[in-house]
């Protein structure tokens, strides 16, 4: 990879993480608005899902003890939203998976929350960092529209999101899986002419 690519590619990450990978057009980033138009998910459920995260983080903030005890992340896609992080007990867990199901539009709430201390901020970087490096190596792949994808990282297993075809699905699995750092990598897309899965 030369420097020039390099360096395209590390002005990207701030875009990557925050889940709004804009798409790269003559090697500037376009921003949302080109993201939705390659994105599967119609503008409305973009905004929509975007909508979600934010009434769940209010949520989360509204309840004293998710807030002062727990590390929770919500990622919706396509209106199917991952739970990540951690909580102090089996209690407030099934309480922030009840908060998210009960959030109109939620179609279904995958649970990855383990019962933990919060994360370390050491942990966290690492994740980021992760989520980062299998980002940036789907941007590299030919023929591979990486905006696609939603990586999401939590303790070193790789969430991946997204409407796909398989074919689409193996090579970013693929990718994931050869990424350094990764422990393992769970799929969650949704596939383009299957039923999407019920709450």
């Amino acid at each position: 990879m030369n420097i020039g690519k390099t360096l395209i590619l590390i002005s990207l990450i701030p875009l990557l993480l925050s889940g709004c990978a804009a798409v790269i057009i003559g090697g500037v980033a376009a921003g949302a608005t080109a993201t939705v138009a390659h994105d599967r998910r119609t503008t409305g459920v973009f905004i929509e899902d975007g909508a979600i995260e934010q009434k769940a983080g209010k949520a989360f903030s509204a309840d004293a003890e998710i807030k002062d005890n727990s590390h929770i992340n919500v990622t919706s896609y396509n209106t199917v939203v991952l739970i990540t992080g951690e909580a102090p007990n089996e209690d407030i867990r099934n309480r922030i998976v009840n908060i998210v199901r009960e959030i109109p539009k939620v179609t279904h709430v995958y649970n990855e929350v383990t019962i933990a201390a919060p994360s370390s901020w050491t942990s966290r970087s690492s994740d980021s960092l992760i989520t980062s490096k299998v980002k940036t190596n789907l941007l590299t792949l030919g023929d591979f529209d990486a905006t696609r994808v939603k990586v999401v990282t939590d303790k070193g297993v790789v969430y991946l999101m997204g409407i796909l075809t398989r074919p689409e699905a193996d090579t970013a699995t693929g990718e994931a899986q050869r990424t350094g750092g990764v422990q393992k990598v769970v799929k969650l897309f949704q596939y383009i002419d299957e039923k999407a899965p019920e709450n």
